[in-house]
């Protein structure tokens, strides 16, 4: 599905994820404005030789690309919560999809779109004239045949766990990593170790465009 299709997917898995309070989009306090928004990612592709790789760690929440080698950027991801774990191990991608909806997960909305459930599934019973929805997963990248994938999705807390087991990306950059990867790519999820301290990221100092910022 391209276009005003993809689009309006997204928008309805955003609206969905905010009614449980998962987007992560800063909100003005009673003392003055919100801080500068966080940098979820950079890219800095150089399109030159050599193939796209991906390392996602775990333990971290974050993601490094290389091409040939070569660090070409970062990004936070969100993984599998508790009991929902993202497994570890050696993959490569065997699928890609613009938009796949998920089979498992999903939300329950009334006849005007309004989100009444934002954490339902296939068998969630559905009150009179309310439908289920599948979740959108736009941008999907398959790496196991269990239904384990990276796909474009909201993080609500940056290196915090929040997923049922997939790989989300910032909405803003899956296009990005998308577009460049092929069946066929390399990517290897490891546990990693964890930040040292709250808030600080180990990123790829190679990159000359970094800015953590906040």
């Amino acid at each position: 599905m391209r276009g005003c299709g993809l689009r309006a997917a997204v928008k309805s898995f955003t609206a969905a994820a905010w009614l449980l309070g998962l987007a992560s989009c800063a909100m003005m306090s009673r003392t003055g404005p919100a801080p500068a928004p966080r940098v979820m990612y950079e890219w800095a592709d150089d399109g030159g030789p050599g193939e796209v790789a991906v390392t996602l760690n775990l333990a971290k929440q974050m993601a490094s690309y290389t091409r040939g080698g070569r660090p070409i950027g970062w990004s936070y991801i969100c993984t599998g919560k508790p009991g929902h774990a993202t497994p570890q191990g050696k993959f490569r991608i065997t699928e890609k999809l613009e938009l796949k909806f998920s089979g498992a997960y999903g939300w329950l909305e009334d006849a005007t779109g309004n989100v009444t459930n934002g954490d339902a599934s296939p068998a969630t019973p559905v009150p009179p004239g309310e439908s289920y929805i599948p979740a959108p997963m736009p941008h999907w990248m398959r790496l196991t045949g269990a239904g384990v994938g990276m796909h474009g999705g909201i993080i609500p807390h940056p290196g915090m766990t929040a997923s049922h087991g997939c790989i989300r990306l910032p909405l803003a950059f899956a296009p990005q990593l998308y577009e460049v990867v092929k069946v066929g790519t390399p990517v290897n999820i490891i546990a990693g170790q964890p930040q040292s301290a709250p808030g600080e990221l180990d990123v790829p100092s190679q990159l000359p465009i970094l800015s953590l910022g906040d």
